[in-house]
């Protein structure tokens, strides 16, 4: 699927309806979408000409005739999209590259061990109670992290969840932890997200970093 319709799609709809606001609420809206539609195209097409974009968006907005003919517009777009898939390989393997860079920085630190599945760990305070692989049900405390250190989710509240319903690295170590304990987890994305990652909070081969603290389970 292009990358460009849905978000199109949003900015013409929203600037449709933009009529209806006070008129200096209309030309922040329209700003806002130019601001987010700019930095999109930013990134994934650096020398876009501007002025043919602009105009463009006008003649199709306004319904004029356009410059191009429709098929043309529709062959350079598939040429485009084509280029961008081309490309995704060596974004895969950076991301992967990098993973493993991070991976083994990690495992190198003193008081890291490893589990299955490659998961890393760090304790942080040790814990006194009992430890089973048979729970099903855990609470804890957490905070998650991506590699460069900023937080994607927290919970400071305690939490139940399901062992069945996170992911693999989480229901590695907490079958090992004991109640009470608090650990630092590394977890691979092969343990998490994978190659999908997950929405626009984590990207595809993203190796999560946790601290958890386990307060119950059952």
């Amino acid at each position: 699927m292009s990358r460009y319709p849905a978000l199109l799609l949003c900015l013409f709809a929203a600037t449709l309806q933009a009529g209806e606001s006070p008129p200096t609420e209309d030309r922040d809206l329209a700003y806002s979408l130019g601001v987010r539609l700019g930095e999109r195209l930013r990134e994934e097409v650096p020398d876009l000409q501007l002025d043919a974009l602009l105009e463009g968006v006008r003649q199709a907005y306004r319904g004029e005739p356009l410059r191009l003919d429709p098929a043309r517009i529709d062959a350079l777009l598939a040429d485009h999209e084509a280029r961008l898939l081309s490309e995704a390989p060596l974004d895969v393997e950076r991301a992967r590259a990098a993973e493993g860079r991070f991976l083994a920085r990690e495992k190198a630190k003193a008081g890291i061990r490893e589990l299955p599945g490659g998961v890393l760990v760090e304790t942080l305070r040790s814990g006194r109670g009992t430890v089973s692989s048979s729970w099903n049900r855990v609470q804890v405390r957490y905070v998650g992290r991506l590699a460069d250190g900023s937080v994607f989710d927290e919970n400071k509240e305690a939490q139940w969840f399901r062992l069945d319903s996170v992911i693999a690295g989480w229901r590695t170590a907490l079958r090992e932890m004991p109640l009470g304990a608090t650990w630092r987890l590394v977890i691979p994305s092969s343990q998490a997200y994978g190659a999908e990652g997950a929405g626009d909070l984590i990207p595809p081969y993203a190796p999560l970093v946790f601290e958890v603290e386990l307060l119950n389970a059952e």
